[in-house]
């Protein structure tokens, strides 16, 4: 149900952006676009690759697009990554006392990671010129939370690293969706430092 409604939140910030499209006057390079956009970030590659969908509907002077993206993408990262790990769990297929419980805590870290995103998400969405600052500093704040989620997983392998395979995928994933993460909060806050005249 979850993973359904990221995908419907995916569905209309494309028709939305699209719609965008169609009523823009201008016609740069849609890869000019995206650079642009993803010039901000700490992992600019990886931003390119997973907003790639975008460039021929979003131009570097709409944010507010960029923005919902990476927040849409890096939910959907998070819930994939949390799914995989709660898999693990449920199976059983860590061994060892201090690595379950650390995998448990986890679990619970992406749950909340993604609740956070979606809180942002759907801040995103409904923003408004004489509420901006305040509604922004309440997006920044969930995804920076998101973030912070993602890093104390991280921590809570940080001295199991060499203990397996297994730990060493686990903390590989979530690393990456610290990487989508952060990407999303760069251009939350590029977002922000607009003031709402975007």
């Amino acid at each position: 149900m979850a993973s359904q409604s990221l995908t419907a939140a995916f569905l209309v910030l494309v028709t939305t952006i699209s719609s965008h499209l169609v009523t823009s006057t201008a016609a740069p390079d849609p890869d000019d676009y995206l650079n642009a956009a993803c010039n901000a970030t700490r992992y600019p590659s990886l931003c390119v690759r997973s907003l790639a969908g975008f460039s021929r509907a979003a131009a570097p002077e709409n944010p507010c697009l960029w923005a919902r993206a990476a927040v849409v993408v890096t939910a959907v990262e998070s819930e994939r990554v949390g799914g995989y790990l709660a898999g693990l769990q449920r199976g059983g297929r860590i061994r060892g006392r201090r690595a379950r419980a650390a995998l448990a805590d986890c679990v619970e870290c992406l749950a909340d990671a993604v609740s956070e995103l979606r809180d942002a998400l759907a801040e995103l969405r409904q923003l408004q010129r004489t509420t901006f600052a305040l509604q922004m500093s309440n997006v920044e704040t969930w995804v920076s939370a998101a973030l912070t989620n993602q890093d104390t997983c991280l921590d809570g392998f940080a001295e199991l690293q060499g203990k397996g395979a297994a730990v060493s995928v686990i903390t590989s994933k979530v690393l990456n969706a610290t990487h989508f993460t952060s990407n999303a909060l760069a251009l939350v806050n590029k977002l922000a430092s607009t003031g709402g005249t975007s």
